[in-house]
């Protein structure tokens, strides 16, 4: 599961660096509170929090979400731009020979969503773009710009 996935890797890269909840939270611009709800399995940092976490700790995507064992990373770019994940979603779409319904369908939302991810008008949500890393295969850091 998704949720439980990130709340083990922040919990862990937090206490391997002796760092409290509060102080992460800080760093992130949230409240201790709001932290300790992702770390706790309530509920799923969102991606440009994520991406700031990653950041801050100089480590990629694909190790927080247990896709690689890999924690470094060479960044394209540590800024979220929304144009760029919704093109590499349609890339991606495209080189799986997915319409717009298929993918709404798999994630279980809407084509109109899909749609606004790919425009750049949404930014993703942290659990799609965890699902469609997952049963495609492919980079999340990729996904999300980080890398080429």
């Amino acid at each position: 599961m998704v949720i439980n996935m990130f709340n083990v890797k922040l919990l862990t890269i937090r206490e391997e660096n002796d760092l409290t909840q509060k102080e992460v939270a800080d760093v992130l611009g949230v409240k201790q509170a709001v932290y300790s709800r992702w770390e706790n399995k309530v509920e799923i940092i969102p991606l440009p929090k994520l991406i700031n976490f990653c950041n801050y700790f100089n480590l990629s995507l694909d190790y927080i979400c247990g896709f690689s064992n890999n924690k470094n990373i060479n960044l394209n770019s540590n800024m979220i731009d929304r144009k760029t994940i919704g093109n590499n979603i349609v890339k991606f779409r495209n080189d799986n020979n997915l319409s717009q319904k298929d993918l709404a369908k798999f994630l279980n939302t809407t084509p109109s969503t899909v749609c606004a991810y790919e425009k750049g008008k949404t930014l993703i949500l942290t659990s799609f773009a965890y699902q469609i890393c997952e049963k495609y295969n492919i980079s999340m850091d990729w996904l999300c710009g980080r890398t080429k």
